[in-house]
Formats: structure tokens, sequence, C-alpha cells
């Protein structure tokens, strides 16, 4: 298999925050928003260098929706920035009904999203968020695997015309994409090839899905592993060439498994060709505090999980 080498871990909110910074510097139609989370959101520079363009607008999220798809109507591009629990839940009327079905450009960018949070507990690990946005008509819907790509995909969404929800994260994580990629939204990527089994992963267990591929190998088991880091406009033409190889499939997302990327997996392959598919995700709970490490264990979102589950879907075949 292709080996992917971590050159060294790093947040995915750090990539959003280097990529709204050089968009600040080349774009001056970018306007930020944040909910008084500017830290968090690394969103100091930009604010730094462009404080004619960025606004502090307090613990008040659905305002800032309201502000930010007002922004619109005068050409600008806002990017709004809070935690993932605080972008969709907190606020979901406001971007249902301002961003939405108004098919305002606004892009609401959403740190600290799912159980890798931590400590600060389940009130704040929003595990439905993905599900929430992805009903929404007209929402491109995005979740970034690691620094690099977060940061391109920063640059693509202003560069596309229409609501998106872009997903990221607090913790470090392996970064192992390649620097200055091209971001394409809707298209996935394909990392390795295999015959036996497809892992399909998005986020933080795309490099759990690389960990498991070498696992499988190990044992004769041979892996394709899929990037989808766009859940909406989902890539079906991807994942259906892949399950025409292997028979059989693994998704494996940080979010709860109703409504989340293995629902739409699953619409693909009944419609197109019916396979098994088993999934590794939060199982209809909310989460707990604990170190991301401890939580990501327990819950099972992990490349120990996604070998058994590969196992498991390789013998129903």
């Amino acid at each position: 298999m292709k080996e992917y080498i971590n050159t060294g871990s790093k947040d995915t909110r750090s990539g959003f925050g280097a990529g709204l910074e050089e968009m600040g510097n080349n774009n001056n139609k970018v306007v930020a928003l944040c909910a008084d989370l500017t830290g968090s959101l690394k969103m100091d520079e930009f604010k730094a260098q462009h404080p004619d363009r960025f606004f502090q607008i307090g613990i008040a999220e659905a305002n800032m929706i309201g502000i930010a798809a007002g922004l619109t109507i005068g050409g600008y591009i806002p990017f709004t920035g809070t935690f993932a629990n605080f972008s969709t839940g907190r606020v979901y009327d406001q971007i249902r009904q301002s961003v939405a079905y108004s098919g305002k450009n606004v892009k609401i960018c959403a740190s600290h999203a799912g159980i890798t949070l931590g400590e600060d507990g389940a009130t704040h690990q929003i595990l439905e968020d993905l599900g929430l946005m992805k009903m929404l008509p007209g929402m491109t819907v995005i979740n970034t695997c690691d620094y690099n790509q977060t940061k391109a995909a920063t640059l693509a969404i202003a560069e596309f015309e229409g609501p998106v929800y872009l997903r990221f994260g607090r913790p470090k994580v392996p970064n192992f994409t390649p620097e200055n990629q091209i971001f394409e939204i809707g298209k996935a990527i394909q990392l390795t090839e295999g015959k036996d089994v497809t892992i399909v992963a998005t986020g933080h267990l795309v490099w759990e899905a690389l960990e498991a591929c070498k696992s499988l190998e190990s044992e004769g088991i041979s892996a394709e592993v899929i990037n989808i880091h766009t859940i909406k406009p989902l890539d079906s033409e991807a994942i259906l060439k892949s399950v025409s190889k292997t028979g059989c499939l693994v998704s494996a997302e940080e979010h709860n498994y109703l409504g989340g990327l293995g629902e739409s997996i699953s619409r693909i392959l009944v419609s197109n060709q019916p396979v098994p598919q088993e999934f590794v995700a939060t199982n209809d709970t909310f989460g707990e505090s604990g170190t991301p490490a401890q939580l990501m264990e327990k819950y099972g979102l992990n490349s120990t999980s996604i070998v058994t589950k590969a196992k498991k879907t390789i013998s129903r075949k």
C-alpha cells in the first residue's frame, strides 16, 4: 500500500486560521465574524491584519448568522466562526431561514466538532451537526481530515458560490495530506487501492482508516481507503466504483451513525449496488468528559474498531 507520512501533528482549526489569513490578504470581499471565540477559532491574525473586516459579535450566535446573511447582500463573503455545537444546533432556525432558504453565500465555519472536543463534555460535543446541515437544501457540507486539507478547503469555499458548512476540530492530529493541495469540493480522494474491502472515512477518522489499512494488510487483507471530505454533495461515483471491486464497505466518522456519512452511503448503495456495510460511529449517544484519546477509545472511533468492522463486513459477502 502507499505509505502516508505524518509530517507533524497539528490542529485542524489552525488550518482554518491559516486559510482565513491568506484569503484576507488576497480577497477584500472576505469578512470574518466571531462569537467571542477568536482565539479558539484561530482568527487572531485575520483580526489583527484586517480589523475593518472583522466583527466580534459576542455570545450572540443567532445574531451573527443574521448579520452574515445581510453582508452577502452587499457582495461580501462572510465567514462565521464558533464551536460546532453553537454553529449549528443553537442557530438552526437562523441558518435554515436566513442562509439556506435564502441561498445566501455564508460560510459557516465550525471548530471543536465531535467527541474530540474532549474535557468540555457532552454539552459542547455535538455529534449531530453533519446530519443537521446535510438535510438543508442547497447546503454544502465539508469535514476535513488534517491541517493542510482544512487550509485548502477554507481557500476553496471562498471561491464557491452558496452556503457552506465547514467542520474541523480542536486536537492536534496527524498532518499527512499534501501541502498547497487543490481542494475539489465534492470529489473524494482514493488514498489506497484494495480488493477485499472499501473503507470510507471522513475527518479525524481518515488517519485511523490508514492505520487500519496497514493492520489489515499484515493479515493479508487488501483494503481500499477513500477520504470523503465532502459529505454533501457526496461523490457517489467514487464509492460505487470501489465497491464494485471489493463487494463490501465500512464507513467511519466522528459523528452519530444516525444521519451521518454512513447513512448517506447506505442510500447510495441500496439504490445502486447493495453490498454489506458496517458503521464506525457513535451509537445514538451523547458524549462525556475525557481526553480525546480516551473518548475515541471508549466510543470505538479508532483503527482497532475499523479493523474489526472490516473483517465483519467481509464475512457478510
